[in-house]
Parts: C-alpha cells; structure tokens; sequence
C-alpha cells in the first residue's frame, strides 16, 4: 500500500483501525509492516494495537481527546473530573484525561496528551452513554452522576463535605439528585449514599 493510498481510505477519519485496511485482496503481514514503517517514520501514531491516528500534518480532522482516551484502552469509558468538566459540573479545565476501566490501572503519557485510566470492578462498570463531543466525533461518557459517584468511589475521605464544597460543584440544574442517589443506594455503598445525601444538601443551598 503506498502512502497516498493510505490517506485515501483514512484521510477523513481522526481515528482507524488496521482492519479498515485489509478490505479486498490485499496482504494482511505487507499492511502491518507498512503501517509499522510508517509509526518509525513518524507519519502515522499507534493508539494500541491495531489503532491508529495520523500525524498531525497529515490528518484532516484532529481526533478529540475523549476519542483518544476511549481508543487507547479498552474496556474504558471518560468520566471523573474530565467528564464533570464536560458537562460543566466543575469549572477546572482538566488536562489529563481522565476514564475508568475494568483493566489495570495505569497512567499513558502520549504525542496526543496525557491519559490516566482508573480500575474499577466490572459490577461498577456502568451508566455511561455514547456522546457526541464535537462534530462527527463520539465517545463513551459516564452520565454526570455516574461521572461524579466514580470520582467519589475512588478518592479516600471524598464523602466529607468539605471534599465536595472544594469541588466547586455548579450548575446543579444539570445533575439529577433521583439518579445519583438511585445509583448511590443501588451500590450498597454508606459512603456514597452519604456522598449524594451531601450533594442534595449543597444543590439546595446553591439553590
């Protein structure tokens, strides 16, 4: 396959996998060691195996972090401080991009930015949807109260009051208190139903 072949097939998509290549009667080992040749020359940057994003002079469409995050791994969706932001439950802007997983846990620092994957039990792997995040570009988000009750789950002492006040939570309009505390008594976890017990207290006092 020659370079310009490559762009042709993929040029429009931030993201792709090796399988898109291997369409009619072509070499599956030739493919590999010319998408390898090209990872060495720089001109096309791997995700994970078999996924790949082109180099930044040669792609159309820059790939979305959240995109990015949900190809790098697994098994893995955005949420945390990264989706809290997303929907504008906090107001930090958060560099790291932020998911869990059922996987190991692990940090990935990139070309494309850095990337931290937190492990959680399959049992707590849910109530996360396909999101648009820009145009033609979709990833998998836990839901806002999903995002915040994962954040809860994995920070010691995150129950407290004073942990969420330092939050900074807002726009509590966008946040249903039904769900979050359906999830919170469905976990069996004290720690989160006092968690969203909390949250009600500061929505009313913001309120």
């Amino acid at each position: 396959m020659k370079w310009e072949e490559l762009l042709k097939i993929v040029g429009d998509e931030p993201v792709f996998s090796a399988s898109i290549l291997l369409a009619g009667e072509v070499s599956a080992p030739d493919i590999r060691r010319q998408l390898s040749r090209w990872v060495n020359t720089g001109k096309v940057i791997q995700l994970r195996r078999g996924v790949y994003t082109l180099a930044g002079p040669y792609r159309k469409i820059a790939p979305h972090p959240f995109l990015l995050a949900n190809a790098l791994k697994a098994a893995s969706y955005v949420s945390l401080q990264s989706a809290l932001a997303f929907y504008g439950l906090i107001p930090e802007y958060t560099p790291v991009v932020t998911s869990v997983t059922t996987g190991r846990p692990e940090q990935r620092e990139t070309q494309m930015g850095m990337f931290f994957f937190s492990h959680v039990k399959k049992t707590w792997f849910a109530d996360y949807q396909k999101v648009e995040i820009s145009p033609g570009q979709s990833a998998f988000l836990a839901i806002p109260e999903k995002s915040l009750l994962d954040l809860i789950y994995l920070t010691s002492g995150s129950d407290e009051l004073d942990y969420l006040i330092e939050l900074r939570l807002q726009n509590f309009e966008r946040l249903d208190l039904e769900i979050l505390n359906k999830l919170a008594r469905e976990s069996g976890s004290r720690k989160l139903i006092r968690a969203a017990e909390n949250i009600g207290h500061l929505s009313v006092e913001e309120g």
